[in-house]
């Protein structure tokens, strides 16, 4: 057998035989003193299998180091199914509903604080991220109703501008609108750790579905608000 040797001086690599082990030599090349490490004192790279798993294994080969599992939630058929039923069974109870809705605004406000979580959870579903763990059980359910009271007051707010300033002219979109969708984005942002983009798309597939559900309700579209 051969050990691995590697002068101080000139750093050049090279093998001895390992009848050297543990005295001293000049380098070949610069000539410098060499010690000539010991068997016990040589460098062990251990084979892959050692780590094979995702965990180190100790001298005995038992585990050392357990690896860190990852859940992993992605969209299944059956979640698209039961989403897509959702909303349909959504559609039509607001439709029922749609006299109430629109004469009493205390309805609007609790129907909205009770759909507005169950939507950002269906657009996070989609749009998260896979590279980080996906929220779940507690933390989601409270992410989602910060994020579904955000949505809610966001509409309030639009509601009373739409009431007291538009007078619907095209033009005032231009203004009131990216105000709106910027705040909403950033709500995503915080609520869900969605990047912007992702938050943006997520509060915009929250309005689709809440002015859809106002149409159904036979409630006005927004840009008619204030005609």
């Amino acid at each position: 057998m051969s050990i691995q040797v590697i002068c101080p001086g000139c750093h050049t690599r090279f093998k001895v035989s390992d009848k050297f082990a543990g005295k001293s030599g000049a380098c070949p090349k610069c000539k410098g003193k060499i010690d000539v490490p010991s068997a016990d004192q040589e460098v062990k790279i251990h084979a892959p299998e050692a780590f094979s798993g995702g965990a180190a294994r100790g001298a005995s080969g038992k585990l050392t180091l357990k690896p860190i599992s990852r859940t992993e939630v992605k969209v299944t058929p059956v979640a698209i199914a039961a989403i897509v039923g959702s909303a349909l069974v959504l559609g039509v109870v607001t439709w029922m509903a749609g006299e109430i809705l629109r004469e009493q605004i205390a309805f609007r406000a609790i129907g909205l604080l009770l759909i507005s979580p169950l939507i950002a959870i269906a657009g996070y579903t989609f749009l998260r991220d896979d590279e980080l763990e996906a929220h779940q059980g507690k933390s989601l359910y409270l992410r989602a109703a910060l994020c579904g009271i955000g949505y809610t007051v966001l509409w309030a707010i639009f509601g009373y501008v739409s009431e007291t300033t538009l007078t619907g002219e095209i033009w005032e979109w231009i203004v009131v609108a990216p105000p709106f969708l910027v705040t909403g984005g950033l709500c995503a942002l915080a609520c869900f750790d969605l990047d912007f983009g992702s938050g943006f798309f997520h509060y915009c597939f929250y309005l689709v579905l809440t002015m859809a559900l106002r149409w159904a309700a036979g409630m006005p579209w927004i840009w008619e608000l204030s005609s």
